[in-house]
């Protein structure tokens, strides 16, 4: 190990083995707000949340002429797009219009770009364009009057007038707060008649990422119930097509390096291999397997995760992937429950933003635990085969990436959060064209795509093993519109909020729109639509499309 990468190894085991809960390094989720002095702070349009859809409708409302504030609750910029995910998930390349097309083209690539080069052009864009950005605010409260936000409250002890909010968060915590409707979890097929809705579909990823069919045992002592389940395995509730609160799983999108000055995976504190016990069961359970360390479909071949120089990202049956472990992060609550029907729409917060920002900060630090553990499992422990532990060993985090969080991601991916429900619900329909929105505000194009949401005991041909469910990954034909309804609530729930991110869509049609570059390009409409909104005085929900939809297309968005 030459001194640059031990020097790094150090910082990372101060980072993780006694560091103060508040030092500067430290990653986390939330870090609690430091006093400022009590003012009140005026803009046109307030953004709360720094994600990309953040920075472009902040850019968007700024060149238009209005006084933007952005708002990030961490430290960062970008969200995801600076937090790791540099291997972009595009669809098809030329249904990429606008800022986002301006971004990936001043970045110099839509692909394998560096974290910090990402956040350092959303910087200076925002820069150029004039926006205030104020980092660390963390949202205590919202002032309505009727069905109209007029301020937020900040841990700050900050106070933020606006004329017009945007909600670009991944969870959707300021529409929650406004008392606009929203669902968490999956619907059921019969909700929007939906072929890949509910639990156990059957249209995608058949016997993709299931132990390879592999009959693993899921208790402690195989074949014994008696013994207990090994961790992250549930017993599976409800029948195929029934809907459930559970979300897809979370992940960090890990920037790694094989070069000579990687920083070595630590050992996390509390660090336990049982966690693992499953995937050390997995890694001796046929002679014949194949572990490529890569994405993979063919048989007797799995990840068991994904590494490579730069964004490395779940791939495997037991992967970084965290299944099961982030079921409260959305709202604070979970219920375990599984229901043919759908739910009223949830409305208001079930949880105070103290407990919830608690709540969150805990499992962000569990899957800090579980992936850098997972990482160490594979490069260290006895029961991984040597030969996969060499190549585990060839790579390390990169030491020129996230430098201010110890090398490891500042941002969890956040696959899912709450989903608005609003006048337009964006559905698989809309997905494979069936369905058109004739207010297009943007093009999606990837495929309808979900992680894992549970890791559950099955029967097969008689034997008890384990299986995942919940993931899908299904193409659509063509790019297709995203609605401008589906990203206003009802008229009659709030009429100055725009919410490009938990849009109104099932979880299906969200599995396709929730790729970073569509995000960005939905919150560059949703700036043009604030600003028309301002222009002339009225509600979001009265903006006249074929007025929107001129200036979009003077922006090059591609509609």
């Amino acid at each position: 190990m030459n001194r640059t990468a031990a020097c790094a190894l150090a910082s990372l085991a101060a980072l993780f083995l006694g560091r103060p809960a508040g030092a500067d390094d430290l990653p986390r989720y939330h870090q609690p707000s430091e006093s400022f002095e009590t003012k009140v702070v005026e803009c046109d349009v307030l953004v709360y949340g720094g994600t990309p859809a953040g920075v472009t409708s902040a850019i968007q409302a700024a060149r238009l002429g209005k006084k933007v504030i952005l708002l990030s609750f961490n430290q960062h910029v970008g969200g995801m797009t600076s937090g790791g995910l540099t291997a972009s998930d595009l669809g098809t390349e030329n249904s990429i219009g606008g800022m986002a097309l301006e971004f990936y083209s001043r970045l110099g690539k839509n692909v394998n770009f560096s974290p910090s080069s990402a956040e350092s052009l959303f910087r200076e864009m925002l820069d150029e364009a004039g926006v205030e950005v104020l980092l660390g605010r963390c949202l205590q409260s919202v002032k309505m009057d009727g069905v109209r936000l007029t301020s937020i409250h900040l841990g700050t002890g900050e106070t933020v007038q606006a004329k017009v909010f945007m909600d670009t968060t991944y969870e959707g915590d300021l529409m929650a707060a406004a008392g606009v409707s929203y669902h968490v979890g999956r619907e059921p097929v019969g909700t929007y008649g939906e072929s890949l809705a509910g639990q156990w579909q059957q249209v995608s990823w058949k016997g993709v990422y299931q132990f390879c069919g592999l009959p693993l045992s899921p208790f402690k002592e195989p074949g014994n119930p008696g013994s207990g389940l090994l961790p992250g395995i549930a017993v599976g509730k409800g029948n195929a097509g029934d809907g459930d609160h559970k979300l897809q799983a979370f992940n960090f999108r890990m920037y790694l390096s094989n070069r000579d000055d990687k920083v070595p995976f630590p050992k996390p504190p509390g660090y336990d291999p049982n966690r693992y016990a499953l995937l050390a069961r997995f890694l001796h359970a046929d002679p014949g397997l194949t572990w490529t360390l890569n994405y993979t479909v063919k048989p007797m071949t799995d990840g068991p995760v994904q590494m490579r120089n730069g964004d490395s990202n779940n791939a495997g049956s037991f992967s970084s992937d965290y299944v099961g472990g982030n079921y409260t992060w959305a709202d604070g609550t979970y219920e375990d429950v599984t229901f043919s029907e759908l739910p009223a729409p949830r409305r208001g917060l079930p949880v105070s933003f103290s407990d919830l920002y608690k709540t969150r900060e805990r499992i962000f630090q569990d899957h800090v635990g579980y992936q850098l553990g997972l990482m160490y499992f594979l490069a260290n422990d006895p029961q991984v085969p040597d030969a996969l532990k060499q190549r585990v060993h060839r790579f390390g985090l990169d030491p020129e990436e996230f430098n201010e969080t110890g090398f490891w991601p500042h941002q969890l991916y956040v696959r899912e959060g709450r989903r608005m429900h609003s006048s337009y619900v964006m559905t698989q329909a809309n997905c494979e064209s069936r369905t058109v929105a004739e207010d297009s505000i943007g093009l999606a194009s990837y495929a309808m795509d979900s992680h894992f949401c549970q890791r559950v005991v099955v029967e097969e041909a008689g034997v008890t093993t384990v299986r995942n469910e919940g993931g899908f990954g299904h193409p659509c034909p063509k790019p297709y519109p995203i609605s401008y309804r589906s990203i206003v609530p009802k008229k009659a729930e709030c009429t100055n909020l725009l919410v490009p991110v938990c849009l109104s869509s099932s979880h299906v049609a969200f599995g396709s729109i929730r790729m970073e570059p569509v995000f960005m390009i939905l919150g560059q409409s949703a700036g043009v639509a604030a600003s028309m909104a301002i222009d002339e005085a009225i509600p979001v929900q009265a903006v006249v499309y074929g007025k929107l939809r001129k200036s979009l297309l003077d922006l090059q968005q591609s509609l």
